[in-house]
């Protein structure tokens, strides 16, 4: 009788891999990327209130900078981060993003200027960069084929879980202490755990590259570059369906709160509304990564990205508090359909010798989409309103759907692009 579990925990091969022979490592990378969650989460519900009752910011392009340093600085790490865990280790590359972010909270504590969060900002682009690019390329070291879409969808869901929980309660505790620089304490807790949680993972590298890598030639970056970004179709798909749904986060964290005060909603109720977005894509991935090893990717994607344009639009037409926690959910829905896929869909593809840095290359395009999100929701927001910036950002993400449909091949295991041309 087929097995009704989506995901078979008891795959395992002659190297180590798959998820029973793992279980430990597994799980204390789940565990570590709850608190790499965390340190976004932070974020989310006050740091743009900061801008304008701290610093006096008006432009809300202005109130969401730290938002644009935060995602250029995410994306350009990512870019490297695969390639440096292939020459230095999973874990020395874990250590050090961690080390990076012991001093944001710190830094947004205290500031002095909007400048200084800025700073902060861009040392939170480089931790959230190193630690969660990590979690995802060791979980996808250690599973097995056909795990794959679960292992993500587990690491996703921690992260998230984190970036909700963290938000809620930074949101609580500032209407109750203040905006500074009481929530922020909570931050630093969360650097220390997690760097001390990361001294006792083990690294992963080998998994991937076997007892012979030194005897194979290593594929330069520039062609790992081009083949993800634009040479192979689905890579391709796959790097602007990621980017495009970080364009529609960004726009949302930066905005989404601004917004809501215009609706007289209490700084509690927007840290609900603002918790629920994540949350609810946060445990939907523990459903939707093992599913996409059942049925596949595309079919996730497409729907995904096409039902975030379907919550960011009702965002514009509920008022009441119920429907926006209605617009928040659908929105968190899509997204959990499509990020966890995302990933798998990239590792089915690239090659084990080159797909730490293939996941890199989506992760850069991916993260470049919070820059993008905040500028453009940002300047389209000071040159029209809100609503009509948050409308723009929705179809987007209806466009994306549409090119994903007619790009992306629904493949479990394909012959890595780059094989075929160097075999």
């Amino acid at each position: 009788m087929q097995s009704k579990t989506f995901v078979n925990l008891n795959t395992t091969n002659k190297s180590g891999i798959g998820l029973k022979n793992n279980v430990g490592q597994f799980g204390l990378l789940v565990l570590i990327n709850l608190f790499v969650g965390g340190m976004v989460g932070l974020e989310r519900t006050i740091l743009p209130l900061i801008a304008k009752a701290d610093f006096g910011i008006a432009s809300k392009a202005a109130a969401i900078s730290f938002i644009i340093t935060f995602g250029i600085t995410k994306a350009s790490f990512n870019f490297f981060a695969g390639n440096f865990s292939d020459r230095w280790g999973r874990k020395r590359v874990l250590i050090l993003g961690w080390l990076t972010g012991i001093p944001v909270p710190l830094i947004i504590m205290f500031a002095p200027s909007w400048s200084w969060i800025l700073f902060a900002n861009v040392l939170l682009g480089v931790n959230q960069a190193l630690t969660w690019s990590m979690t995802v390329v060791m979980k996808v070291d250690l599973a097995d084929t056909n795990q794959r879409g679960f292992a993500i969808g587990m690491n996703e869901f921690a992260g998230y879980a984190g970036v909700a929980l963290i938000a809620y309660l930074s949101g609580i505790t500032a209407s109750r202490y203040g905006l500074r620089p009481e929530p922020f304490l909570i931050g630093l807790v969360l650097a220390m755990s997690g760097l001390l949680l990361s001294l006792f993972t083990k690294d992963t590298r080998h998994h991937a590259h076997g007892p012979d890598q030194k005897k194979k030639a290593q594929i330069p970056l520039r062609t790992i570059f081009f083949k993800t970004s634009w040479g192979e179709k689905t890579l391709s798909a796959s790097s602007l369906a990621g980017m495009v749904t970080n364009l529609k986060d960004g726009m949302l964290w930066g905005l989404l709160p601004i917004y809501l005060t215009t609706k007289d909603f209490s700084l509690e109720k927007i840290g609900i509304v603002v918790a629920v977005y994540p949350i609810v894509w946060s445990v939907s991935q523990l459903f939707f990564g093992p599913y996409s090893d059942r049925i596949g990717r595309k079919k996730l994607i497409v729907n995904g990205m096409s039902l975030q344009g379907i919550g960011v639009f009702s965002f514009i037409f509920f008022d009441s508090f119920a429907g926006t926690l209605t617009a928040a959910a659908l929105t968190g829905l899509g997204t959990a359909m499509v990020y966890p896929t995302l990933l798998a869909l990239v590792s089915d593809i690239a090659d084990p010798e080159w797909r730490a840095a293939a996941l890199g290359v989506y992760r850069f395009w991916r993260d470049s989409g919070y820059a993008l999100g905040a500028l453009s929701g940002g300047l389209l927001a000071d040159a029209l309103d809100i609503p009509l910036s948050i409308g723009i950002i929705a179809f987007t993400a209806l466009l994306a759907s549409f090119i994903t449909a007619r790009r992306a091949q629904d493949k479990l295991q394909v012959t890595p692009p780059l094989q075929k041309k160097t075999s």
